[in-house]
């Protein structure tokens, strides 16, 4: 896949998807195409009882497709129930016409991640065990001073956006709608 990947990752509790969706809009101000993955660890169903999708489902239909004049959703089962992996996942993504995937989760697989914390969580840190992380984003301005790579403030999601469109530019030497353009 040739669109650049790039995750979000800490533990349950520390606002990943809360930042996502603040930084989302920022990158699209900015000119940039954004797909999203979000891992999670529960069993989840994007239908329910009564609706003809879920029947079709329950009568044992594997893939299930909805679609619309505005979107498409496809409701796969696995056999086997097991974690995905994010290759695997990425591979049944449709990047067509994509500057950027963000992830949220796949925390324990290697591949380009902004780490989140937040030091009231208690948890620790991801980076110093994950070279795949170029990047923490944190609350915790005192302990970020010792950092050996890039330190973000989790609490200024325009920071965190520029990061990113900054670590774009230095991946593929491509420009996007200058930040000073943006609100």
């Amino acid at each position: 896949m040739d669109t650049p990947v790039l995750g979000f990752a800490a533990f349950s509790g520390t606002g990943k998807t809360s930042l996502l969706k603040t930084v989302i809009p920022l990158l699209k101000q900015a000119g940039l195409r954004i797909g999203a993955v979000k891992h999670s660890h529960h069993s989840f169903d994007i239908d329910y009882p009564g609706k003809d999708s879920f029947e079709l489902r329950a009568a044992g239909a594997s893939p299930v497709m909805v679609t619309s004049s505005r979107r498409r959703a496809v409701i796969t089962e696995r056999e086997t129930p097991r974690e995905p992996s994010l290759a695997e996942e990425l591979a049944h993504f449709d990047a067509a016409g994509l500057d950027l995937i963000l992830v949220e989760g796949f925390k324990h697989e290697r591949y380009p991640k902004i780490e989140l914390y937040r030091a009231a969580l208690g948890k620790p840190l991801l980076f110093p065990e994950d070279g795949s992380i170029i990047a923490v984003a944190t609350d915790d301005t005192d302990a970020a001073a010792p950092f050996p790579i890039p330190s973000l403030d989790l609490n200024d999601p325009r920071q965190i956006a520029d990061f990113i469109l900054d670590w774009l530019q230095t991946r593929s030497g491509s420009t996007f709608l200058s930040r000073s353009d943006n609100p």
